[in-house]
């Protein structure tokens, strides 16, 4: 796609300053762009590189006045970093913006679609399956039977959706990501062995949730596993049977949550972390990467280590930790000394 200064001036309110019929038609980091290229300055770490910059196209705040003579032209906003980050936003639309069924492409006579949809090659969708207004579903995605996909959501290739799972609207699921496979369900008998307990229940995805590549959410063995609106789930995490993540929490990669535990609203999970199951993890808890947490943890809570305690004391118990050599050689002289001293034996 290519767009004029103009066209960009329009949709971010901004102030030219330059030639207004300049074309872009990619993006770059201002220290490389290129001719044709569109940029922004925000950090005055990276002011120099403006009198430098190859890019055709410079977003700039209102407030910077060049000091030297400048080859790019100028789009003068309030805030540079927010509106280039709401044209990344409006580039990564357009290039979502397909629609239309390809072939070959296997689509059950059940399957209820809405308008502007687009299935890819190789995609399978199962019977009674319900897909909304402007879903994208990209090639050799895979939707089971009786599953529900809401408006605006997005399937990137090879996302996997099992059987009466249901997906929100404006929902992104990454490719390789799988909702709804089996919880690991096991029961041992007498004999040692295990015999496996069936999955009956789905998962929930509210709206606005996004789901990173690779990750897996089991679906519950009764009831649902949800993922609550807002939350914003990291690659290659594993989210157990029957887990309930509350709004608007964001975790990071390779976390693994075990089942039936409860995870609040606006919690921020490091990566690595470790958690358990059945257990309750309250609002606004921030946990740090590799933690591993084994209890309930109250709202408000900060931690760190493994098994996890408050992020403070951490801090305060790892100057020790690491001088503790020192402080073993120390205290083994100390007791030299109090037995030369005292005649301790």
């Amino acid at each position: 796609m290519k767009f004029t200064a103009i066209q960009i001036a329009e949709i971010l309110e901004g102030d030219i300053i330059g030639n207004p019929d300049v074309r872009v038609s990619k993006l770059s980091k201002i220290e490389e762009g290129t001719e044709g290229s569109l940029t922004f300055l925000a950090n005055p770490k990276y002011k120099a590189h403006i009198y430098s910059t190859k890019a055709s196209i410079t977003i700039v705040n209102k407030t910077f006045e060049p000091e030297h003579a400048i080859t790019t032209t100028l789009i003068k906003v309030e805030d540079a970093y927010k509106s280039f980050s709401r044209l990344l936003e409006y580039y990564n639309q357009g290039k979502l913006n397909k629609f239309g069924i390809e072939q070959p492409s296997h689509i059950s006579k059940t399957t209820k679609y809405g308008e502007d949809v687009y299935i890819g090659a190789f995609t399978y969708i199962g019977e009674n399956v319900t897909i909304g207004n402007n879903v994208k579903i990209f090639p050799n995605a895979y939707i089971g039977d009786n599953v529900t996909i809401d408006d605006n959501t997005v399937l990137f290739a090879g996302a996997k959706v099992y059987s009466d799972c249901v997906i929100g609207k404006n929902c992104v699921i990454n490719s390789g990501a799988i909702i709804g496979a089996d919880g690991f369900g096991f029961s041992p008998n007498e004999k040692g062995e295990y015999a496996k307990v069936p999955q009956t229940g789905n998962v929930i995805l509210e709206d606005f949730v996004d789901i990173g590549a690779a990750t897996t959410i089991d679906r519950a063995t009764l009831g649902s596993t949800i993922i609550r609106k807002g939350v914003k789930l990291d690659n290659q995490i594993q989210v157990a049977h029957n887990v309930e993540i509350g709004r608007n929490t964001v975790i990071a990669a390779q976390t693994g949550i075990a089942g039936s535990t409860k995870i609040g609203e606006n919690c921020i999970i490091g990566g690595q972390v470790g958690i358990v199951g059945h257990i309750i993890i309250g609002n606004n808890v921030k946990i740090q990467a590799q933690s591993g947490i084994g209890r309930n943890i109250k709202d408000d809570e900060v931690l760190q280590g493994s098994p996890a305690f408050a992020y403070a004391d951490y801090n305060k118990s790892y100057v020790y930790f690491k001088n503790l050599p020192k402080i073993m050689k120390d205290i083994n002289k100390i007791d030299k000394i109090d037995k030369k001293v005292n005649g301790n034996s």
